[in-house]
């Protein structure tokens, strides 16, 4: 439920701040006074699209905070999306500077607009004072019930299943009349595979046998250095191994005179060890390094065919492996997509998928129209629509992504009258009558706990509107239920009554609102039954009101 809303510089709004009730309330004012800005406002606060021009002029800024209480489903959100707080409920808040940028805040913490909307969906269900007119819309129409019936994951499964089937539709038509060049494309996979799978590029092959190579190709200068430096070291007439040990020797002697060459000595055995690990290591290499002219001449064969293969497929030699897996993919798609037969097999199978996933949609919606159809049709009795029937027909059509009919809204205004389609018959009265049926039943069949209803009954009056007003009023007894509306036996029936007015002060236009008491609902609902000029009479038919 909405507990608190606070406005800040939005549009003609300076500040307002407001608490609500449960039950039903009510917004009047005169018009252009700013009601419909607190349902804006309110719906920025939720997600909603905001840029600069909702800045009050002059202003740095527009503020709007939204408290709402607590309930299980809100806060399983909340710690789903790590933004609960210590006293639970939640707090949401939108900034809009004046040069377009938004912030976004729930609980104090950083937000996005998509977390906004996606809590405020929870939270708050807005019927807007045009919601008749989408009501002309088929698709609107078909929205309205599955939504109605809770059908969106039937509704997604099909549309999933649409686009699946008619993939693979277009990709096998693109094949029939294609069916050349794919047999060219598949037989130039076919060579590139074949070359590269004859060559057998290894992953790191390229590395390693440029290193053979560099090592073969210099084997005769990699000998007879090695063999020179195990001359100098410990074969020459006087190799440094054989002196460095004479060295040590002396040294050590001289130690043993004087302990200041302790350091000396300690620096030359290291030495003399690592030479000694060098002969050893010089002889193991010669051991293993040898000319080998016939090893050298196949390495270059397979260096020139890498190098070639490489130049051919305009990749890096290293790269040649992961271009044979990307070519063999390649190929077996083609080879799969190219097999026609396995084609219309694999899309009658994903026809069948669809179809079945429609048809589970279909029964879905026949229940569900028949339900909403009747429900429509017992509160048109109420709204001066004696006789009236309202019913949901489910029209074939073409498989498509929403499945396999068209809903189209039917009425019969009168009795004994066959219905028709709900835009060539109803006239904009009765179309107001039912669509605000149809927001009623459809916001009743829903958890939100607050539901705002934005002058949705405009063309209606006299003793239509007092039904509306009870109508309002006893779906306020499940939720919260707040609505803008110029209509005094509506606001009449309200629980809490705010009323909205606009200011000029010094040529600037402002707007505030205030909770009236029961003396100040008595003058609202007289003005809003006898214009400008209130009368005693006035005042004793919005006293009646009330007090019905």
């Amino acid at each position: 439920m909405l507990r608190t809303l606070s406005i800040r510089d939005f549009v003609i709004v300076d500040a307002i701040e407001l608490e609500f009730s449960p039950g039903f309330s009510v917004f009047t004012g005169e018009t252009g006074a700013g009601k419909s800005i607190l349902i804006d406002a309110l719906a920025l606060a939720l997600g909603g699209r905001g840029d600069a021009s909702v800045v009050r002029e002059g202003a740095a800024k527009a503020d709007i905070t939204a408290e709402f209480s607590s309930s299980a489903e809100l806060d399983a959100w909340l710690a789903e999306n790590e933004f609960s707080n210590e006293d639970g409920g939640a707090l949401l808040r939108r900034v809009i500077d004046n040069a377009g940028r938004s912030k976004a805040f729930i609980n104090g913490i950083a937000a996005t607009a998509t977390q906004l909307r996606e809590l405020g969906e929870q939270l708050v269900d807005i019927h807007g004072q045009h919601a008749h007119q989408s009501l002309l819309k088929t698709d609107a129409q078909r929205v309205l019930l599955d939504n109605q019936a809770g059908l969106q994951d039937e509704v997604k499964a099909v549309a999933a299943a649409y686009k699946a089937w008619r993939a693979l539709a277009r990709q096998r038509e693109e094949f029939e009349t294609n069916a050349k060049n794919v047999l060219l494309e598949r037989e130039r996979l076919e060579w590139q595979v074949g070359e590269l799978e004859k060559l057998a590029v290894k992953p790191g092959e390229w590395t390693d046998i440029s290193n053979e190579h560099s090592r073969l190709s210099h084997a005769a200068s990699l000998i007879e250095g090695a063999q020179e430096a195990l001359s100098l070291i410990s074969e020459a007439d006087t190799p440094m191994l054989s002196q460095l040990s004479s060295l040590n020797t002396r040294i050590g002697k001289l130690v043993d005179l004087d302990a200041g060459l302790q350091p000396v000595l300690d620096a030359l055995e290291p030495a003399r060890i690592q030479l000694q690990e060098a002969v050893y290591a010089l002889n193991d290499y010669l051991s293993r390094v040898e000319l080998d002219p016939a090893r050298l001449r196949e390495v270059e064969v397979r260096l020139e065919n890498i190098h070639s293969a490489s130049r051919k497929f305009h990749v890096a030699a290293d790269d040649l492996p992961q271009e044979l897996e990307t070519l063999s993919t390649q190929l077996k798609q083609l080879a799969d997509a190219s097999d026609l037969d396995a084609l219309r097999a694999q899309e009658e199978k994903l026809k069948a998928v669809y179809t079945g996933a429609a048809q589970k949609l279909t029964k879905a919606r026949t229940k569900a129209a028949k339900a909403l159809g009747d429900a429509v049709t017992a509160a048109m009795q109420d709204l001066s629509m004696s006789g009236g029937k309202f019913a949901i027909a489910l029209q074939p059509c073409e498989p498509a992504s929403y499945g396999l009919e068209q809903i189209e809204f039917m009425v019969a205004g009168h009795a004994g009258t066959t219905p028709r389609p709900l835009a060539k018959v109803a006239s904009g009265g009765e179309l107001a009558r039912i669509a605000l049926a149809i927001s009623v039943i459809t916001s009743s069949a829903t958890a939100t706990p607050t539901l705002i209803f934005d002058e949705v009954d405009s063309g209606i009056g006299g003793g239509v509107a007092e039904v509306v007003g009870r109508l309002l009023r006893r779906l306020g007894q499940d939720r919260q239920v707040l609505c803008v509306t110029h209509l005094p036996q509506v606001a009449s029936q309200a629980n809490q009554h705010f009323q909205v007015s606009k200011q000029n002060n010094k040529g600037k236009t402002a707007s505030s609102i205030a909770a009236l008491d029961s003396n100040a609902r008595v003058e609202e609902i007289a003005r809003m039954l006898g214009g400008l000029e209130i009368t005693a009479t006035t005042r004793t038919h919005a006293r009646e009101l009330l007090a019905n």
